[in-house]
């Protein structure tokens, strides 16, 4: 049975995540941090899963005195904690998404984790959406969009626009140099377009594209923690099989064998 701690635990994707993996106690122990214990503002108020207090830390990652307690013992730590608004201040940024993110990975080292499994964003490439063909997604102006365009894919150079994105690209940095340096594995998840209701008419045009549903980021998150030991480092587009979809999903596919159920045009056209 892995045991398996997950930060922002009441948060919009991190309480969805807990209630899938804790609903299948034969495989997976799983214990939730929080800074807080009630949902956050981009939970529905009625959908959070209570997390008994015996599986609950309550801790703000920027405390690492706080999050070497949670991982203690632990042999994955989801890592789903962060300041989630692209437009928000440096400050907040910084003290949430840099200086927290570099507490869960120095302190899963310290406690021997196995595996880190890193929430990206997929704003760490929306720089390319500045650039023709992606653009003309972006502008619903398909016509203008080339059969066969290249996909950014996980080797692709980031574009981050925002210090959102760049504080996620800089979580990936770190991953990756834990990884190189015989410390936990960690795979980044760059995960789409998400939101409460679960259904992409609630993004605008630049983000239908790239519109993840819950299940699907449900089941790449299981993947993520099923895959191989061999597998030290590695990024993944977390995102449903939209048709106007820009970013690779084909190396999930091959790697975690992850096959995305949701298209966000089928919600759009019933």
């Amino acid at each position: 049975m892995k045991k398996i701690l997950i930060t922002g635990a009441y948060g919009l994707l991190g309480n969805a995540l807990y209630r899938h993996l804790a609903s299948q106690p034969e495989k997976y122990e799983v214990f939730g941090l929080d800074k807080r214990r009630g949902p956050s503002e981009r939970t529905p108020p009625n959908s959070p899963i209570r997390i008994p207090d015996e599986r609950f830390h309550l801790a703000d990652i920027r405390k690492l005195n706080l999050v070497r307690k949670a991982v203690k013992g632990r042999d994955i730590v989801i890592h789903l904690a962060a300041e989630p608004r692209l437009e928000a201040p440096w400050t907040s940024i910084f003290s949430n998404n840099i200086l927290g993110a570099y507490h869960v990975f120095k302190a899963a080292k310290e406690a021997g984790v196995k595996r880190i499994i890193f929430a990206s964003s997929i704003a760490v490439v929306m720089g390319y959406q500045s650039a023709e063909p992606y653009n003309a997604i972006a502008e619903v102006r398909f016509r203008d969009v080339p059969q066969g365009f290249p996909l950014i894919t996980h080797r692709s150079s980031p574009r981050p626009i925002q210090f959102y994105g760049k504080s996620k690209l800089w979580g990936e940095t770190l991953g990756r140099f834990y990884a190189k340096r015989g410390g936990a594995s960690c795979l980044c998840l760059r995960i789409g377009a998400v939101n409460a209701d679960d259904h992409p008419k609630r993004q605008n045009n630049r983000w239908t594209a790239v519109w993840c549903s819950l299940r699907d980021f449900l089941q790449l998150a299981e993947r993520c923690v099923d895959a191989d030991e061999k597998l030290r480092f590695d990024i993944f587009y977390a995102v449903s099989k939209n048709r106007r979809c820009w970013v690779d999903l084909d190396h999930a596919r091959r790697s975690l064998v992850y096959e995305p159920l949701d298209c966000a045009e089928d919600f759009l056209e019933n």
